[in-house]
Formats: structure tokens, sequence, C-alpha cells
């Protein structure tokens, strides 16, 4: 698989890695961690020296029961670290992820090469026509509900593999039908899903897409491993890689993640292993 990136082609025979940039004080693990400029330019550093090939840029928290700031707040958090960080990585490339159609664009404007949009173009009616003036790659995130109320008891009607399939299907045709053809698929982990429907999306993993688009995974340190492990999420880290693990062998070729570095460790173990067989 090849997607079109600034101008690049990017081969994903390797899955990608990309570091998770939060500019938000109420996301569920690292909210407020990152509040001046330094610890930014710092954080960020780190997440290349470690080997992050993109870098996805939020501020605006979309955890399980948050409510939704509005946008002028959430160009304010995350356009001037934008112009920061291009000005001191010039070479970066940042994903925006926004559900809204004029973030994406002003970030855009400011250099971001890539959106990913949680709501899968459901919450901001403009945000596909807009793709269609970008022309860059989209992450198409299947979302049941809002933030607010989307772990609230979510129903599916059929198995949910079919069901998310049908949403992928239809969002696919009205992406083309706007110009786009650099898709990426994110299945939702914890976007409206129980514990067992998160799981069996794992498990299934390769079913999403038809292998016909990639797949991005964001699944780290998340509640659906806490809650089996009964702990907190700063001691999630070797169960993400294990979840992690999981995902790639299912036929991930994107993962979102906290930690870079263990990320890339789980990648160059299970190329290794697929190379020998």
């Amino acid at each position: 698989m090849i997607i079109n990136c600034a101008g690049s082609l990017l081969h994903l025979k390797e899955p990608k890695i990309m570091g998770i940039v939060n500019l938000t004080p109420d996301s569920f693990y690292d909210g407020g961690k990152l509040c001046s400029e330094y610890q930014i330019l710092q954080h960020i550093e780190t997440l290349l020296n470690e080997g992050s090939d993109f870098i996805d840029i939020g501020g605006c928290s979309t955890r399980p029961g948050s409510k939704l700031i509005t946008e002028k707040e959430e160009i304010q958090r995350v356009i001037k670290p934008i112009r920061t960080i291009i000005k001191n990585f010039p070479n970066i490339r940042i994903s925006i992820d926004t559900f809204r159609s004029k973030v994406a664009q002003i970030a855009v404007e400011e250099g971001a090469v890539m959106i990913n949009d949680v709501s899968g173009g459901q919450l901001d009616k403009n945000m596909f026509p807009l793709l269609g003036k970008l022309k860059i790659p989209y992450i198409l995130n299947h979302m049941k509900g809002i933030p607010e109320n989307m772990q609230n008891n979510p129903y599916y009607n059929e198995n949910i593999i079919i069901e998310i399939n049908n949403f992928f299907s239809k969002k696919i045709y009205y992406l083309k039908k706007h110009g786009i053809r650099d898709i990426i698929l994110d299945p939702g982990f914890g976007f409206g899903k129980t514990l067992k429907q998160n799981f069996k999306l794992l498990k299934h993993l390769s079913l999403l897409g038809y292998q016909d688009y990639p797949i991005l995974v964001g699944i780290s340190r998340k509640s659906m491993i806490k809650f089996i492990l009964n702990t907190s999420y700063e001691k999630l880290l070797n169960a993400t890689s294990i979840i992690h693990t999981i995902a790639l062998l299912n036929g991930s070729n994107f993962l979102r993640v906290h930690d870079v570095k263990e990320a890339v460790e789980c990648i160059k173990l299970i190329q290794y292993y697929r190379k020998i067989l």
C-alpha cells in the first residue's frame, strides 16, 4: 500500500508510527502535561528521535464523557504550537486531530499534511468538501454517537465488523466523489464500543476495509486495557505493547501511540518474525 503525503509517496510495507501530542487539559492519560512551548518542543523531539513517522496534534479532547470546547478555543490551542513546531522541525509530518473543517483548514495552511477526524465526517458537513480542495490523506474514524454519550450502552444491529465496514463503504464512496484517494481507516477503539466489541474488532482487524485500505489503530493505554487489568493508565505501557503486537499481526499499518520507542520495538520484532517464516 502507498499513500501520497505532501508530494511524497509513502510506502506502507512497514507499519508507521504516529506520535500523540495532546494539547488539552483533560485527555484521559496525558492531559495538561504540555503547558509551555518548551515542553511541547521537548516532547516532539523525543517522539521524533524515538522513530515517530507522524505527529498527531489535537486540541479538543474526545475521550468518553468529554464535553466539546468551542471552535475558537480549539484553534487557539493548536495553531501557534503548529507554527512553532514546523519552525523548529521543518521536515516533520503533522496530522491534525480534529473533526472541525475550519480547524483542519487553518492547520493545513500552517503546514499539517494529514487530517485525523474522529467523527468520520459526521460532525461537520463541510469536512469532505474541504478535503476535496486540499487533496491530503484523511484518517476516516468510526464513532457511534458523540464523545459525551458514545459509551452509554453502544448497540449494533448486526455483526460489528459488518456494520463498521458498511459505514466505511458509504463514507469512502462520498470521499471518492470529492476526489479523495488517500484514505486510512480507523475502527475507533473506545468510540462507541463495549469492551467485548473492542476486542472483537482487534481480533478481526484484517477484515476491515477488505484489505484495500491501510488500517490505523489508536489503542494506546486505553480503557479497554485498563478495565481488564484493573490498574492505572500510567501502568499500561507493557499491556499496550502486547495489544499493539496483536494489532500488527492482524494487519495494522499505523499505530497511534503515546510511547514511540516501545511501539517501534513491536514493529521491528514483527517484521523480523514475518521475514523468517
